[in-house]
């Protein structure tokens, strides 16, 4: 395939208020918990290797992959390396606890390990105090970088009254650098950043290539206010993650509607006529607007590792991006 675009590498940003240098390429460990299908030990160990060989040095977790199984292999990964050389955030929101129903069973919210604990809701102020402890004691760390409060949708309130006061205090106290939350939609990330001291945040699936509504709300805000943004989920959970969308593939982890099947079709056709993938200008797509510092990718193997991290050889040229909104494919507001 032709590529029109000049040789890039992984950069070096900065995040929030306390400046953390890091790459702009994380990898998120979602899939070496376990995500939907079992992953071995060296599966993962060889994941997160190809990444940190490839310039990966931001990683991040959470207590919910797995049941603390993606914390537990990421610390002993990271047990190798000089801390000071890499970036680590993990979520507050959901504390791990025994299964006193266990019966042999495996997670009934996607992750293929065994159910003998079990996740129990709590944005909390002693809620947080708890879980921060408990994901150190499982990263075998003494500090977080970046703590995001995860998925609080139907709990916004106890999140600003418990969580947010708890990581304000732990910030302050420089037990972690900068916090967050880090969710699936953007308005209440912007509510989030409106009312609160956080300097970092984690969206996902809402500033794609395929619909940018953090156009609406966030983005504004995060500019403004000098926060920064983490882009997750930028292949919408698998429909731009190759260069044949088709019926089946998942969109926001179900089955895509046709509609955007289609449109997803159309921004393939475009990508590969003037010669980059798909994927490729999907992973480059959220850095148009520089509130954006970093994009979050997923893999459960070496292999996938590596195509992470080669998505970022060449860089995709800004006059892509202008003749994609000439033809209405994105919005023009997009291009910042």
């Amino acid at each position: 395939m032709a590529q029109n675009g000049q040789t890039m590498e992984i950069n070096k940003v900065k995040l929030g208020k306390a400046g953390i240098e890091t790459s702009s390429l994380s990898l998120g460990t979602a899939g070496i918990g376990n995500l939907f299908h079992e992953v071995t030990e060296e599966d993962a160990h060889d994941t997160m290797q190809a990444s940190f060989d490839a310039g990966v040095r931001y990683f991040d977790t959470a207590p919910h992959y797995g049941l603390g199984l993606a914390e537990r292999r990421l610390g002993r990964f990271i047990g190798g390396l000089e801390r000071s050389e890499i970036t680590i955030s993990s979520k507050v929101g959901r504390l791990i606890r025994p299964n006193p129903n266990y019966n042999g069973g495996v997670d009934d919210q996607g992750f293929v390990v065994p159910n003998s604990v079990y996740r129990i809701l709590d944005y909390s102020y002693d809620g947080v105090m708890r879980s921060i402890e408990e994901s150190l004691e499982r990263l075998r760390i003494e500090q977080l970088d970046i703590v995001f409060v995860h998925d609080p949708d139907d709990h916004e309130k106890e999140a600003m009254e418990g969580a947010f006061p708890a990581l304000e205090e732990l910030r302050q106290a420089k037990k972690i650098r900068s916090y967050g939350a880090g969710m699936n939609q953007s308005a209440m990330l912007a509510r989030f950043a409106a009312n609160t001291e956080l300097d970092v945040v984690m969206c996902a699936g809402r500033f794609s290539l395929l619909e940018q509504p953090a156009m609406e709300d966030l983005i504004p805000i995060a500019t403004k206010k000098g926060i920064s943004i983490v882009a997750a989920g930028v292949f919408n959970s698998g429909i731009l993650a190759t260069d044949s969308p088709n019926p089946g593939q998942n969109y926001n982890y179900a089955p895509a509607p046709q509609e955007l099947v289609q449109k997803a079709q159309r921004l393939a056709e475009f990508c590969l006529a003037a010669g980059f993938s798909l994927p490729q200008v999907a992973a480059q797509f959220p850095f148009l607007q520089p509130a954006i510092k970093v994009v979050c990718l997923g893999a459960r193997n070496g292999n996938q590792a590596k195509r992470n991290a080669s998505l970022f050889e060449n860089e995709v040229p800004r006059e892509v991006f202008e003749s994609m909104a000439e033809l209405g494919l994105i919005e023009e507001a997009v291009l910042g």
